[in-house]
C-alpha cells in the first residue's frame, strides 16, 4: 500500500555516565582517581534512500531510538559511544515537528542525509575533578539526556508539472501515453489512489517529470475525501496542467470543474493559485464537427483573456498531446529553474536550549549588538537570501522577544543591528 505520510517518536542516545573509582595496585597507596569518561549517546539521522518511494517502513513501527553511550570504567577506561540510528526515506520527504507543525528539514535536491537529533555528551569521571585541595573526588559527572521528538513525515513528490483534474478524466491514460510510467487504468472513479511519476522525453529539448495528481474533488482543501493527502504533492510543481472531460461524458461542466478545482488549490496553499497553468480538454474524441468545436470554443472564450491557454486532445488517440507538452516545456523554461524546497522553521537542536540567555546592547549610538549561542545557531541555520528563511528570521525575533528589548532601549528606524558578522538596519 503507497503510504506518504507517517507520525513517528524519535529520540537520541544518551550520554553514558563518568565513573568514579581509585587506583589500586600493591606498593602505590594513594593511586588518586581513575574514573573513565561515559561515551557519546549515538545521533539520530535521516539520510535519502534512492531506491524508496513510499513510507510504507514507517507504518507499523513507530518508535526509533539511537543507541547509548557506555559508562566509563575504572582504570581510565573510555566507554564505548552509542551507535548512531539511520533511518532511511525517499527522495521529497518533508520532516516536521508534529506540535508545532513546523518545517525541521527538507530532504531532497541536495540534503542527502541531516542529522536530527544529536546524542548526548558522556560525562566526564573522577579524574577530572582532582585538585591540590581535593585529590579523592568521589563524583563523576552524568551524560547529557538525549533528545526526544515527535515528528510527522510527508512525502511531496518532486516534479516539474502536476497534472490535476476531477476522477475519471484520462489522467492516467495521458500518463501512460506520455511517459514510462504505467498506471492502473479502469473505468470507474478513484482508480488512482497514488501519485504517479513519469518522464517526459521531447525531441529537440530536455523533458521534464510530470506527476498525476489522484483525482480531486469539491472540499478536498478541508480534507474531504483524501484531499489533503493529494493536494500536499502539487507543491512542488511549477506548472499545472488541468484536465477535464471537455466531452462531458458524464454530465459534468469542465468550465466548473476547473474552477472548483483551483478554489481547491487556493484555500489548500494560496501560491498554488498563481502557478502557471495549461488546460487539457479531453476526451474530445466521441464528439464530432460542430460539437467538438464549440466544446473546445467554450472552454477558450472563458480561459484564455485570463492568460491560461486550452489545448483539445484526445489521450487515447494521442491527438493534440504533442502540442500540449511542448507548450508545457515552453511554460517551464521561462519560470525560475531553482527546485522548491522547504524552509526550516523548526531547531530541535534548541529544544532543551530555550532558557539559554541572549544579550542585547547598545554598543554606539545608532549601534546595536544581539549575541548569544541560540542567535548564532539560529543565523547558521537559516538561509537569509530566501524570502521564507528572511519571515522565519523576523518571526524568531519577535517570538523571543528580542524586537521588544530593542524597542525598549529606544532604538530608531535606519539604525544597524549587528548579530555576529551580520548587519541589519532596523525598520518597524
Amino acid at each position: 500500500m503507497f503510504a506518504d505520510s507517517a507520525k513517528i517518536y524519535i529520540r537520541s542516545g544518551k550520554g553514558g555516565d563518568g565513573h568514579v573509582s581509585f587506583r589500586r595496585e600493591l606498593y602505590v597507596p594513594a593511586g588518586g582517581p581513575d574514573g573513565g569518561d561515559g561515551g557519546k549517546g549515538g545521533d539520530l539521522i535521516f539520510e535519502v534512500d534512492e531506491g524508496l518511494n513510499t513510507l510504507s517502513d514507517f507504518r507499523f513501527v513507530k518508535k526509533f531510538c539511537a543507541e547509548d553511550g557506555e559508562n566509563g570504567g575504572k582504570k581510565r577506561c573510555h566507554g564505548k559511544d552509542g551507535g548512531d540510528l539511520i533511518l532511511k526515506v525517499p527522495e521529497g520527504t518533508v520532516i516536521k515537528d508534529t506540535e508545532t507543525e513546523k518545517v525541521i528539514t527538507d530532504m531532497s535536491h541536495n540534503n542527502r542525509r541531516e542529522v536530527i537529533l544529536k546524542g548526548g555528551r558522556g560525562g566526564k569521571g573522577n579524574q577530572h575533578y582532582a585538585t591540590p585541595t581535593m585529590q579523592a573526588p568521589k563524583y563523576a559527572q552524568p551524560g547529557q539526556p538525549g533528545r526526544e521528538l515527535n515528528v510527522t513525515l510527508e512525502l511531496k513528490v518532486i516534479a516539474d508539472v502536476g497534472l490535476v483534474g476531477f476522477p475519471n478524466v484520462g489522467k492516467s491514460t495521458l500518463l501512460s501515453r506520455v511517459t514510462n510510467a504505467r498506471p492502473k487504468i479502469a473505468n470507474y472513479h478513484f482508480t488512482t489512489l497514488n501519485p504517479n511519476l513519469g518522464v517526459v522525453d521531447l525531441d529537440g529539448s530536455n523533458g521534464f517529470v510530470i506527476a498525476d495528481i489522484p483525482g480531486l474533488i469539491e472540499g478536498a482543501s478541508e480534507g474531504i475525501g483524501l484531499g489533503h493527502e493529494f493536494l500536499k504533492h502539487i507543491e512542488r510543481t511549477k506548472v499545472i496542467i488541468h484536465m477535464v472531460d471537455a466531452a462531458s461524458t458524464e454530465g459534468r461542466d469542465p468550465i466548473e470543474d476547473i474552477n472548483t478545482i483551483n478554489g481547491e488549490l487556493a484555500a489548500y496553499n494560496e501560491d498554488l493559485a498563481h502557478r502557471p497553468q495549461v488546460i487539457a480538454a479531453n476526451k474530445l474524441d466521441v464528439l464530432y464537427g460542430e460539437e467538438e468545436e464549440q466544446a473546445v470554443n467554450k472552454l477558450k472564450e472563458e480561459f484564455e483573456p485570463k492568460g491560461i491557454k486550452v489545448f483539445p486532445i484526445s489521450a487515447v488517440s494521442g491527438k493534440g498531446v504533442k502540442e500540449l507538452l511542448y507548450y508545457v516545456k515552453e511554460l517551464l523554461d521561462t519560470i525560475d529553474t531553482a527546485p522548491v524546497i522547504f524552509e526550516r522553521e523548526f531547531f530541535p537542536e534548541d529544544i532543551n536550549l530555550s532558557n539559554e540567555p541572549y544579550t542585547v546592547e547598545q554598543e554606539e549610538e545608532h549601534l546595536f549588538a544581539v549575541e548569544g549561542p541560540r542567535i548564532e545557531r539560529m543565523l547558521g541555520y537559516t538561509n537569509l537570501d530566501s524570502e521564507k528563511g528572511f519571515e522565519f528570521f523576523q518571526r524568531f525575533l519577535k517570538e523571543n522577544g528580542i524586537l521588544d528589548e530593542l524597542e525598549a532601549m529606544n532604538i530608531q528606524e535606519g539604525d544597524t543591528v549587528r548579530m555576529y558578522g551580520l548587519h541589519f538596519d532596523y525598520y518597524k
